[in-house]
């Protein structure tokens, strides 16, 4: 069976699991997150009475700067309810791997223990999809599927996940994976939650990167994901994660979703003080 070892443990976040706990703990008491941990809800008992979170927008920076910002998605996640399976849609930052990248099978380890790959999900995927090739080579350094891992497991490792790394971003790609993604969840009945990875403008100027974030922000929350390509196209924007993004609207618009609610926004200029050259995260729900 392939397990996928960490390959940020100990740089963007803790590789020792009690220090880890309490990294993760600080990022939601922390003043730029919820400011408190929350509890996990029973999913069977809370779909009765609580909206279904379909998917949420979150940063996969260090802990030190995004975790806080990550903090909120993951809060209203917490106290939803669980999913039997999260979907992780990432971007390709190394370059290693196909146009578009599923890891199919086996499961993925962190300081807090493994995570089951959910592998009929995942191979049924495949088989509705002509651009979702199976491939672990492009997931074994890709950072910002894992980052994700310990948030969810200090809560409960009762889930499966079903990691997507998109090195093609364009819109005709992120409407295929969307697709399938809603065809496969409907035909196994399987609940998810999809998770859109991403940073927001990289390192320039906080004045100029807050301006710009807000502008994606807005089409983030109106789910225009054509008016958020041709923004980040025109003004060559540095959005990491626009294809995980406009395949998670694309997604959930199809569960009946019409909105993202934008919880948190800030830079790591807030943590670091350093406003000269920041990197734009947030938090976002799509419900």
């Amino acid at each position: 069976m392939m397990i996928r070892k960490p390959s940020v443990s100990g740089l963007f976040y803790d590789n020792d699991p009690e220090n880890l706990k309490k990294t993760i703990e600080r990022c939601f008491t922390h003043e730029l997150g919820p400011g408190k941990i929350p509890t996990l809800a029973k999913s069977k008992e809370n779909l009765s009475k609580n909206k279904k979170i379909h998917g949420v927008i979150a940063p996969h920076a260090g802990y030190t700067y995004s975790g806080p910002v990550a903090a909120h998605a993951y809060y209203q996640l917490v106290e939803n309810g669980f999913p039997e399976t999260f979907i992780i849609l990432c971007p390709n930052h190394t370059g290693i791997g196909t146009g578009v990248s599923i890891f199919y099978e086996g499961s993925w380890e962190t300081p807090l223990g493994n995570i089951k790959i959910d592998e009929k999900f995942s191979r049924e995927l495949i088989e509705n999809s002509d651009i979702i090739d199976p491939d672990f080579s492009a997931h074994l350094r890709e950072h910002s599927c894992e980052v994700h891992l310990p948030f969810l497991q200090y809560f409960s490792n009762d889930f499966k996940i079903v990691p997507i790394v998109m090195w093609m971003q364009d819109l005709t790609s992120s409407e295929e994976i969307a697709k399938g993604i809603v065809k496969v969840s409907k035909s196994l009945k399987t609940s998810i939650s999809i998770i859109a990875s991403t940073d927001l403008t990289h390192y320039a100027p906080y004045e100029i990167a807050s301006k710009q974030d807000k502008l994606l922000l807005d089409k983030i929350f109106k789910m225009d994901e054509e008016g958020l390509l041709e923004y980040i196209e025109n003004f060559n924007i540095s959005m990491c994660g626009y294809g995980p993004t406009i395949a998670t609207i694309k997604a959930t618009r199809e569960f009946g979703v019409n909105k993202c609610d934008i919880l948190k926004y800030a830079t790591s200029g807030n943590i670091s003080g350093d406003l000269s050259s920041v990197v734009g995260y947030c938090s976002g729900i799509f419900i």
